[in-house]
């Protein structure tokens, strides 16, 4: 799986896992991905965006009946 925002760029960020006895451990923080159907360059393709893209417009989807007409 494609772990990058295709629109954004938004990837995995390397944090802290702090116990209650304050111990630190390595850790990923991973967007939240969603892969769905979208017109990029002018052509249909699925790809994996995150959900703030998706929310702020940043994409065009592909409509189900845009697929069925064609």
């Amino acid at each position: 799986m494609s772990k990058q925002c295709v629109v954004c760029g938004k990837k995995p960020v390397m944090g802290m896992r702090v116990s209650h006895s304050n111990r630190h451990t390595k850790r990923l923080f991973m967007p939240n991905l969603q892969k769905i159907n979208i017109i990029l360059a002018g052509k249909k393709c699925k790809e994996y965006v995150c959900t703030k893209c998706i929310k702020a417009g940043k994409i065009i989807k592909v409509s189900s009946r845009a697929r069925t007409a064609a």
